[in-house]
């Protein structure tokens, strides 16, 4: 690998670039082909969307196998490009859309992003054009206001999946809602040592409107070993040491379902679930750090041996 033969601050960089230049290529070609979407909504046009947006895919594998001394992928060999997923996954950094993306056998990720991020430029436009889902919330103090707001959530979790049937699918959701951070735990209490609270909302909408269509349910979990907290910026000075991504498939025959707006009974269900998930992950981490500690504490008693 190059970092062996140049320093880590030119390996970083060299990284970021292929990582920027990549998404300013084909975020530029995804936008156009949208616009052409937009008048001529042939299906030879989605497909030269879902073409390029492989080609993001494969410049963020790139731009990971050069930033990154190492990266470890632990997948179930179940998993299939041909088929509809829905996965939740832990957020700790930016970076970890680029690490999802870039699972060479998880079919076509697409994001369920905040409503503001549909305004930034070639991010934004880009899942714009290619369909993926932009969620706004109403509060429950508008819904009070206004209770024609009541469901529209649903709707629109339901008009931005409809493309999704199309073709072979992975419905991403972060259902923590935003990056961990110390602060942000420390407010929260502690019911996870490592992860913050999940939200079922999302998932339980996407679930009532694609249920029929999904082949399974991915738990994955996104580990980094950095010296820096602050993840993008370990990897953008080439200090990012390790990238851990572990997904376990589960069966659609185990995952609640039901109308997460009306039935008070199924939400408090749902919402046990996904905490249940969300603490077993808390555990998952828990021995995985505890290993990494141990493994840290026998090299260095074997260094002051020697």
């Amino acid at each position: 690998m190059l970092r062996r033969f140049l320093p880590a601050w030119l390996v970083g960089m060299l990284a970021t670039m292929i990582l920027l230049a990549n998404t300013l290529l084909w975020g530029v070609v995804v936008f156009a082909l949208g616009l052409v979407k937009c008048i001529l909504p042939l299906r030879g046009v989605s497909e030269l969307l879902h073409w390029a947006y492989k080609g993001w895919c494969r410049g963020n594998r790139l731009a990971l196998w050069l930033g990154c001394a190492e990266i470890s992928l632990d997948l179930p060999e179940q998993m299939s490009e041909q088929a509809w997923y829905m996965l939740v996954a832990n957020h700790i950094s930016w970076l970890d859309i680029v690490v999802l993306s870039a699972l060479e056998r998880l079919p076509a990720p697409k994001f369920f992003l905040k409503d503001e991020l549909k305004y930034v430029p070639l991010i934004g436009t880009g899942a714009w054009a290619l369909g993926m889902p932009f969620m706004k919330r109403a509060s429950k103090a508008k819904i009070a206001k206004n209770p024609k707001l009541k469901g529209m959530d649903v709707e629109r979790t339901r008009h931005s999946c409809r493309h999704f049937r199309q073709h072979p699918t992975t419905v991403i959701n972060f259902v923590e809602g935003t990056r961990f951070t110390a602060q942000k735990h420390q407010r929260q209490g502690g019911e996870f040592q490592y992860l913050l609270k999940p939200k079922a909302g999302g998932v339980a909408f996407a679930l009532e409107v694609l249920a029929q269509q999904l082949d399974g349910m991915l738990d994955a979990t996104v580990i980094y070993q950095s010296p820096d907290q602050h993840i993008c910026r370990s990897f953008m000075c080439g200090k990012l040491q390790r990238i851990d991504v572990r997904i376990r498939l589960l069966s659609m025959d185990t995952v609640p379902l039901g109308n997460y707006q009306t039935d008070k009974q199924y939400r408090v269900a749902f919402q046990g679930y996904l905490n249940q998930l969300w603490l077993d992950k808390d555990a998952q981490l828990a021995a995985y750090w505890e290993q990494q500690h141990a493994t840290d504490t026998l090299c260095v008693d074997e260094v002051k041996q020697a």
